[in-house]
């Protein structure tokens, strides 16, 4: 698989260094997840002094950074296939945690252009697709703003976090912020863990982790909590006789179909299966039907495309992968576009092996990447009775329906 490729035009490159040696950030590169590249301006200038910078026109304090070192800093880069350039600026976007999962989903390639000194030639703001900024405040230039956005995207690309969970319920991928964490001992200079965090009923502790994101959210960010409670507010299901933009729901289909061969794993809702011939899933990545099924339904239902769209099979980053940590990735888009999950039902073919054994670790593999309740979660198993590819063994494949809830009217 292919490193995520970060390439970075900024006159301090040096900056970037301590990135390899930072916690999980740096492992990522070091173990090939990402790629870290830095193009300084000044080796691409022409005249003896390496000028990169040049008065305003019209007059005024400070200096401006040059377009030509720049563009010609851009135009070296290699150039990936989804590629996205970002320019770090005041005047940009604020950043927000959706915006790097939806960089580390949609694209394979990040260009962040800094700029520098009172400001950068106008010009230069037709390099980029996106205008992004960390905050209401001014900088010496863009080398910090483009290591938090490294900082973010690396951090949500698959293998850098050891357990993905970790990444669902953290403040900022929902609305509300997180909940208070505990660890041991119990008792630390007389203060001590809440008794239902060592209960053992996690019933309980997850209505009092739900209940306290609600308070600390109202506490800290009264915005981010009027924000949740519009949220609320409007969630109940309204469909509209017409088909006004106020629906609220949408359904999607989905459907894969692998060709059985020798030599290969068979993977089915993440489970590993044994085939009575040895036979597997023949496909780039684990080959997984049901789960692939599951992840074109949930595209459909947003009129997103399908898996091919964000997993092409050309593309080697796929070859092997965990078709798990891809449904991840499609499910953080969808939330991303402002839905949530309601229910999913699915249904493999197969004539071998028996999956009705598995089907409830299926159903709770699926339910944990889905972020959903088991009982959302439905998944049968039946045969083809002889009959079709299914039938003769010549593949197996799945079926599956989702139905979304729009987070909040638009």
């Amino acid at each position: 698989m292919a490193p995520y490729r970060l390439d970075v035009v900024s006159l301090v490159p040096q900056a970037f260094t301590a990135l390899s040696e930072l916690g999980v950030i740096g492992r990522a590169f070091s173990s090939g997840i990402a790629a870290l590249y830095t193009h300084n301006p000044r080796d691409y200038t022409t005249d003896r002094y390496h000028k990169v910078d040049d008065q305003p026109y019209g007059g005024g304090a400070g200096m401006v950074l040059k377009p030509e070192p720049v563009f010609a800093a851009f135009e070296a880069i290699p150039v990936q296939p989804r590629r996205r350039v970002l320019l770090l600026t005041p005047q940009g976007e604020p950043l927000r945690q959706k915006d790097f999962h939806r960089w580390a989903v949609d694209h394979d390639q990040l260009v962040l252009l800094c700029g520098h000194y009172e400001g950068f030639d106008e010009r230069i703001r037709s390099l980029a697709d996106e205008e992004v900024s960390v905050g209401d405040f001014v900088l010496t230039g863009g080398e910090l703003p483009a290591m938090t956005v490294i900082n973010g995207v690396v951090r949500v690309l698959p293998g850098t976090v050891g357990t993905a969970e970790s990444l669902q319920e953290e403040s900022h991928s929902e609305v509300l912020l997180e909940h208070p964490h505990y660890t041991r001992p119990a008792d630390f200079r007389g203060m001590v863990v809440p008794d239902i965090l060592r209960s053992g009923d996690h019933g309980a502790i997850s209505s009092w982790r739900e209940q306290q994101r609600q308070l600390r959210t109202r506490q800290r960010r009264p915005d981010l909590y009027a924000l949740w409670s519009n949220q609320q507010q409007s969630s109940t299901l309204t469909m509209e006789s017409h088909g006004s933009a106020s629906m609220q729901l949408r359904i999607g289909n989905g459907y894969d179909i692998h060709r059985l061969v020798p030599g290969r794993p068979l993977i089915i809702g993440g489970v590993k299966l044994d085939h009575p011939d040895g036979l597997g899933l023949d496909g780039h990545s684990d080959a997984d039907v049901l789960v692939h099924a599951l992840m074109d339904a949930l595209l459909g239902a947003l009129a997103l495309g399908d898996i091919g769209k964000y997993f092409p099979p050309d593309d080697p980053r796929w070859k092997g992968a965990d078709s798990l940590m891809l449904l991840e990735q499609v499910v953080a888009l969808v939330s991303d576009r402002g839905w949530q999950i309601l229910n999913v039902d699915a249904v493999v073919v197969a004539e071998r092996p028996k999956l009705k054994p598995h089907i409830d670790l299926m159903r709770s593999n699926l339910a944990q990447r889905l972020g959903v309740d088991l009982e959302a979660v439905g998944v049968k198993a039946t045969t083809n009775e002889g009959l079709g590819p299914e039938g003769r063994e010549e593949g197996i494949s799945s079926q599956a329906v989702a139905m979304l809830q729009q987070k909040c009217l638009t």
